[in-house]
């Protein structure tokens, strides 16, 4: 009985295994297929993806693949693109690119607009002003997206903006509880109260017209964080020259030198 027993369990377990073998063949498969389409798009849309290494590159390949297999993107009013899709995942793993495994656990699909919209949604008519928001409420778990903003992003008109990972990094700063612009997860403790004091520093330096940083970054201090990360990863080296503190502080909370293509571990 029992080497029957045995026999049974070897041979489920061997079902199982060539069952398993076969999935990750098939997985492996569709991948290849998805790099043949994605890796072209990353090429000419992501200067990001163009500065890393081979082997960063391929580990960006699988990050941005995943992602996609996680996180369901949709449109309104319009048709998604492989390069919608591309850009939209570039945009959700930059930030994260310094932190392996990461995953955006309090987002479970996307909502792109052909261009911007308003409070309520729309995307015709007047008052459209909204490039990007990070829903609350019932709206909870979803990002919704303008393809224009987008597009723009990852252009070369994009200057230091880039809507798609500013909505990325209210995220971020969301995951430990608060959309405060004290990125809690990302910071180490020390580093916390430095972060604080440089910020509100630098707000008053925007608000008195001395500082190169977008004024929206006013608004509050969620979008401060926000908008000197689109800096941070959009116009890397200008960031570094004029504002060296806030381009180390980043660097710390981003696990990434964004002027070099490099990331590391600093927890």
């Amino acid at each position: 009985m029992d080497t029957m027993i045995v026999l049974l369990i070897a041979l489920l377990a061997a079902v199982a295994a060539f069952f398993l073998f076969r999935k990750r063949k098939t997985d492996q498969g569709d991948d290849k297929k998805l790099l043949e389409t994605y890796r072209p798009i990353l090429e000419e849309n992501v200067d990001y993806y163009r500065k890393l290494n081979e082997g960063d590159k391929a580990r960006f390949e699988k990050d941005v693949i995943e992602f996609l297999q996680y996180i369901r993107i949709e449109g309104v009013g319009t048709e998604i693109t492989d390069v919608d899709r591309v850009l939209i995942a570039s945009s959700g793993v930059i930030p994260i690119f310094g932190f392996p495994g990461w995953k955006y656990k309090n987002l479970t699909n996307i909502i792109l607009y052909p261009d911007t919209f308003d409070n309520e949604f729309q995307f015709e008519g007047e008052n459209r002003n909204i490039l990007g928001m990070v829903g609350s409420g019932y709206m909870n778990g979803q990002m919704l997206l303008s393809r224009s903003a987008l597009i723009k992003a990852f252009s070369h008109a994009s200057g230091q903006g880039n809507a798609a990972i500013h909505e990325f990094v209210h995220l971020l700063d969301k995951s430990d509880g608060e959309t405060d612009g004290i990125p809690e997860n990302l910071l180490t403790h020390e580093y916390v109260l430095p972060w604080v004091k440089m910020m509100h520093q630098e707000m008053h330096r925007i608000q008195a017209g001395t500082s190169d940083i977008n004024p929206y970054g006013l608004t509050n201090e969620a979008e401060f964080l926000a908008v000197v990360s689109e800096y941070f990863f959009e116009k890397p080296d200008q960031l570094k020259h004029k504002h060296p503190e806030i381009y180390g502080l980043l660097s710390r909370a981003f696990g990434q030198d964004s002027a070099t293509g490099t990331s590391f571990q600093l927890r």
